[in-house]
């Protein structure tokens, strides 16, 4: 192949593009002869420099990149819906949880609700009681003074006719003794 090439490159050199003309096609005058043999000098020195076998390797290696991304990509998106699968499971939880704290508060609530209506219930009963007691202990007490007043005005409608009877000469000491027991007994 390098004989061929020296001719080759010769040949090139001496044909320049103002010999290029019409004419015979084997002839460094005919323009597309010289386009071919330009050509096939190109081709040869892509060939002898292994040119192909380096634009292969070149796209080989940007395969392998592409495919070793590819693979990276498929990693990240797996780890990414494992991310999102655990964020699911997590706003499930704490959903739950958030339901399970609100039915306690509401439970919760609606014992202190339960609990504050009996506390007020028993309160109003207390105070009934005690108003119950206090109108009783005044019934009693008007009634003690109705009597004490009856005592008294019947110990003074006493006095004043056994003072009339001692006026008249009747008075005795067994009267004026029975007086102050029947006061003493009433009171």
């Amino acid at each position: 192949m390098k004989r061929l090439i020296a001719p080759l490159s010769a040949a090139l050199l001496a044909a320049g593009p103002a010999a290029a003309a019409s004419g015979p096609f084997f002839s460094l005058r005919n323009t597309d002869f010289i386009v071919l043999i330009s050509f096939l000098v190109f081709v040869g020195i892509l060939a002898y420099y292994k040119v192909p076998a380096l634009l292969g390797g070149i796209l080989d290696k940007r395969a392998e990149t592409i495919r070793n991304e590819l693979e990276e990509a498929r990693r990240l998106r797996e780890e990414a819906q494992e991310i999102y699968a655990s964020y699911e499971r997590r706003a499930r939880e704490v959903k739950t949880q958030a339901d399970q704290i609100v039915a306690n508060a509401r439970r919760e609530a609606e014992a202190q609700a339960a609990k504050a209506q009996d506390d007020l219930a028993r309160s109003i009963q207390r105070r009934l009681q005690a108003a119950q007691d206090q109108i009783a202990s005044a019934e009693a007490e008007a009634v003690r003074a109705v009597r004490n007043r009856a005592v008294a005005a019947s110990v003074a409608a006493a006095a004043e006719l056994l003072q009339a009877q001692v006026r008249a000469g009747n008075r005795s000491a067994g009267i004026d003794d029975a007086i102050e027991d029947v006061a003493r007994r009433l009171n």
